[in-house]
């Protein structure tokens, strides 16, 4: 039986008289990849932050492995397991990029790492951040600055990782190389949940994805109907559906 980690029910967030997200439910098992796409200002980022204790969600209900956590700080919600990687990467510029990975291995500062999730483990994971552990983190190409992000992320050891927009500004063959890492540590069991302007991507390494348009969350369903679903080919895969041939037409 499939193990629900992550429930949302109903989940608004508004900043001021201004709502950004309204009504959203969404959920995530043990082990599995969900991916959300739309276009800017949907509300996906909005719905990470409210998750993630970043933002205070205005309604609705936010259960981790069945337990009521919504209105936690973002400290409190990284102890439990919830670990966003936010959009713009936002590491810290004026520190090493060991110093920034550090940082992200707090919580866990007093345990010995044996199962690869250390610092040589994140190296393993990213050798350029090794070749550049005394660099500091704001010298590092956007590329790299995104890798340290993710590095930092896993070194808090999430139940759920979540990440925004892991390919802004990025170049392409940066991206050949972080969604299949993505995907390969999803399928050594790490829950992910990826907000993701790449429509295409998205749906190629998540295993269900959700469609959110103004503020809601409009379709749903496995990555692989959604890919061939009109709306979605038409309005974010740049495909036009076909249309059904008429009766007794040649094939």
């Amino acid at each position: 039986m499939t193990e629900q980690l992550l429930r949302i029910e109903n989940l608004s967030v508004a900043y001021g008289r201004v709502e950004a997200a309204r009504g959203i439910s969404l959920s995530v098992n043990r082990g599995e990849f969900v991916a959300i796409i739309g276009s800017n200002g949907a509300g996906k980022s909005s719905t990470l932050k409210a998750i993630a204790g970043v933002v205070k969600p205005t309604t609705g209900e936010i259960l981790l492995e069945g337990k009521p956590v919504q209105g936690l700080p973002s400290h409190e919600m990284a102890k439990r397991g919830i670990v966003l990687v936010p959009e713009g990467r936002h590491v810290f510029a004026d520190q090493s990029v060991e110093d920034n990975l550090l940082l992200g291995a707090y919580l866990h500062a007093r345990r010995k790492s044996r199962d690869g999730h250390g610092l040589e483990g994140m190296y393993s994971l990213f050798p350029l951040l090794g070749e550049r552990r005394a660099q500091l983190a704001g010298s590092l190409s956007g590329g790299e600055q995104q890798m340290l992000a993710i590095a930092r992320g896993l070194l808090a050891r999430p139940k759920l990782l979540m990440i925004d927009e892991v390919s802004l500004g990025l170049a392409p063959k940066i991206l050949d190389f972080l969604f299949p890492l993505l995907t390969q540590l999803n399928r050594d069991g790490l829950s992910i949940l990826l907000v993701e302007q790449l429509a295409t991507e998205a749906l190629a390494v998540a295993s269900r994805t959700y469609v959110m348009e103004n503020g809601r969350v409009t379709i749903e369903g496995p990555s692989s109907q959604l890919a061939r679903d009109p709306r979605v080919m038409e309005a974010y895969l740049g495909k036009r559906a076909a249309a059904p041939k008429p009766p007794g037409a040649s094939l």
